[in-house]
């Protein structure tokens, strides 16, 4: 079993205590280790086999060890299951409506029998959630936009997750004898957010049995259809996965073709047939007889139609072929073109490493600087710092930094936007920082233009370099609160600051599109993990990822300039 399920293991135990009123410091445990779970860079899995003591994890007991052999030796957890007969099948899944918490579901349980998201939303229309405590009409509105933006996530998946499925998968088909090429298409090879599926392309010598060894893959719950050529399965978590077994002389072809999107491919075809041509995914035709132009590379149907390659992150048919066309494609960004990370957290608030930690990654993975930026009192559930705790804090970092060489810690600090538009510490503290990031974590539901002066008076203290996570929203989770977005790009522009694409997979934040109108008004951007451990440092790829949608080069990001020139635009 992949990490990602052991850990939705963990998560669904948290779930099911705290909806019961179990104690916090074991509901706790369990969220910290399936947190703790997820940020490891090797499989479980193989850490059992090797016979590698999980005691040494931290955040990982006695209790949270045997029950992680259990699940890897049977593929079940026996106290989750008993945790779930004692409660309705549908009540964990209210959690995952914006805005209930456990105290919340439980209330719903209790007094009007709510136990599934279909009879919350019954009880919601019929007016019956108002007269609860602590509710009322705009509860049960938020509610039913809740279960809508529910529903309509429902079969996707974040980008993160399809990479922990596809990579095991790979490395899993890669072993079969006969398998010469191997590789995703799709919504994920374009790096969408979210992806509703799995698309992987194989070339295979004759008598490959690379079936026969997917349909057998640990983590199938059904298998949809098996053929030589195509086969389909659903995974434990839902996703399902096809496979395609195609001819060596029509890969690039069908590589096109599968990868997408729609939009972009019907754009490429309408080319070819001014051309003479046509286009599917067996190869490029003369639109006269049935003879095989070319096919067997990806770029060959972009030469067949006069046109440079166009990275899959920018088929989206948003003006990449009229780009390709005038030879105005993007040098788009690469994970190696960032020099270091400007958001991250440590213990001294909600992180789970220390600054040294943090550091020691850092400089493993070749960043000339980093920015410790751990949250400010505002934030009591992180543990925020006052401005006492802040110049103690900074003066950590400075201690730190003297230990090490060739990497550059700078002090710095994630300070929250008030609701009247004010930041929750004072300028004294903040004029001792090397990078302010400023950010909002409450109150997310204020009228567009409430929020838009609350951000835009922010953004006017000099102390401020950067707009962390700018519309604050939860992939799948939570919605971006409202705010006029052009409106404060221009106010970042007029005030020098930095707009942030947040990295994290929960968040990627500006996004795509988001990103692009920022570049179009000449704004600059930066790209930070917001780790909160040294593991997420290696996030970073998600935000190079949804930087490249949103056609951003290198030139665009401050983070992947020279230590230098980076500190000439902080201060």
């Amino acid at each position: 079993m992949e990490n990602k399920g052991i850990a939705d293991i963990f998560t669904a135990i948290a779930d099911i205590l705290d909806i019961e009123g179990g104690n916090p410091f074991r509901v706790r445990s369990y969220r910290n280790a399936a947190r703790t779970i997820e940020d490891l860079s090797q499989s479980l899995e193989s850490m059992v086999k090797t016979g590698m003591n999980l005691e040494e994890i931290p955040g990982i007991g006695k209790s949270i060890r045997e029950k992680i052999e259990e699940i890897i030796s049977t593929g079940k957890c026996h106290f989750l299951e008993e945790l779930r007969a004692q409660v309705p099948a549908g009540l964990t899944e209210l959690l995952k409506l914006e805005g209930l918490g456990p105290k919340k579901v439980k209330a719903l349980q209790d007094q009007l029998g709510v136990d599934s998201v279909d009879r919350l939303e019954k009880a919601a229309q019929a007016g019956r959630l108002r007269n609860l405590a602590g509710m009322g009409l705009k509860t049960e509105e938020k509610v039913l936009k809740s279960i809508e933006k529910y529903r309509a996530g429902m079969g996707r998946f974040k980008l993160s997750v399809g990479f922990i499925y596809a990579q095991a998968l790979l490395e899993y088909l890669k072993e079969v004898p006969g398998v010469r090429r191997l590789g995703p298409a799709g919504s994920f090879r374009r790096r969408k957010e979210t992806i509703g599926d799995l698309d992987i392309l194989a070339i295979c010598a004759k008598g490959c049995r690379v079936m026969d060894r997917f349909t057998k893959y640990g983590e199938v719950a059904e298998i949809i259809a098996k053929g030589e050529t195509k086969s389909s399965i659903r995974l434990q978590c839902g996703l399902q996965v096809d496979v395609r077994v195609l001819d060596e002389e029509s890969y690039g072809a069908a590589l096109h073709y599968f990868t997408g999107s729609k939009a972009h491919n019907v754009a490429i075809r309408d080319r070819a047939k001014e051309l003479g041509l046509k286009i599917n995914e067996y190869g490029v035709f003369r639109s006269q007889g049935d003879k095989r132009i070319s096919g067997a590379k990806e770029e060959d149907i972009f030469k067949a139609v006069g046109l440079p390659f166009i990275p899959p992150e920018l088929r989206e048919d948003r003006g990449e072929v009229q780009a390709a066309e005038q030879g105005m494609l993007p040098r788009l960004i690469e994970l190696s073109d960032i020099r270091g990370d400007l958001q991250m957290h440590t213990t001294a608030t909600d992180g789970k490493n220390s600054i040294a930690e943090m550091a020691d990654k850092a400089k493993e993975m070749g960043y000339s600087y980093i920015a410790i930026t751990d949250h400010s009192k505002a934030v009591r559930v992180a543990g925020g710092l006052d401005e006492k705790g802040l110049a103690k804090h900074l003066k950590e970092s400075e201690t730190v930094n003297s230990q090490f060489s060739g990497l550059r810690i700078l002090k710095g600090v994630e300070v929250d936007i008030l609701a009247d538009g004010s930041l929750d510490l004072k300028d004294d503290i903040l004029q001792e920082c090397d990078v302010v990031l400023a950010a909002v974590h409450s109150r997310f539901n204020m009228e567009e233009k409430e929020m838009t002066r609350r951000i835009v008076k922010a953004l006017k203290n000099p102390n401020v370099n950067i707009l962390a996570h700018p519309t604050g929203r939860l992939i799948l989770e939570r919605e971006a609160y409202k705010v006029n977005l052009r409106e404060v790009i221009q106010a970042v522009i007029d005030y020098g600051v930095i707009l942030e694409i947040n990295a994290y997979p929960d968040r990627l934040d500006l996004r795509d599109v988001d990103a692009r109108l920022a570049k179009e008004m000449g704004a600059k951007l930066a790209i930070s993990t917001d780790a909160h451990s040294a593991a997420q440092l290696e996030l970073m790829r998600f935000g190079v990822y949804t930087a490249r949608r949103g056609w951003i080069e290198a030139k665009d990001v401050i983070n992947t300039l020279p230590l230098e020139k980076l500190m000439k635009i902080l201060r």
